[in-house]
């Protein structure tokens, strides 16, 4: 029903800033809450942000991203957008965005209804 596809992942450098966007089409966009994780190999997938339905006043972050990273959407584009500065080799994986009704599960990861494909982002040292 819901289509997300996410953008804006690239090699960088360390100290590098970039922005994530993930398109939404399918769906009312704004019924939505939305979240961004990311998975090194590996690894499992981990949480990074979270932000709220419909206009995002509730955002959360994960300890290893606050303060560096910044969530924010744009209703009127059905777009979600990460904002990643500081960037450290440890940010490297994939990163894949998430939709849900509930935003306890988007901020929990569990039961997510829409996920993207995710976009490769690398941080070199």
């Amino acid at each position: 029903q819901v289509h997300l596809v996410e953008s804006g992942g690239r090699l960088v450098q360390a100290g590098d800033s970039l922005r994530l966007s993930c398109a939404a089409s399918g769906g009312e966009f704004g019924l939505y809450s939305m979240g961004w994780f990311r998975q090194a190999p590996g690894k499992e997938r981990e949480f990074i942000s979270a932000i709220s339905r419909p206009n995002g006043r509730t955002t959360d972050y994960a300890d290893s991203v606050k303060g560096r990273f910044l969530i924010s959407r744009d209703n009127s584009k059905n777009t979600m957008y990460l904002e990643m500065s500081s960037l450290n080799p440890e940010d490297t994986g994939i990163y894949y965005c998430a939709a849900d009704f509930s935003y306890g599960s988007v901020k929990s990861g569990n039961n997510v209804a829409y996920w993207g494909q995710g976009t490769q982002v690398t941080v070199s040292s």
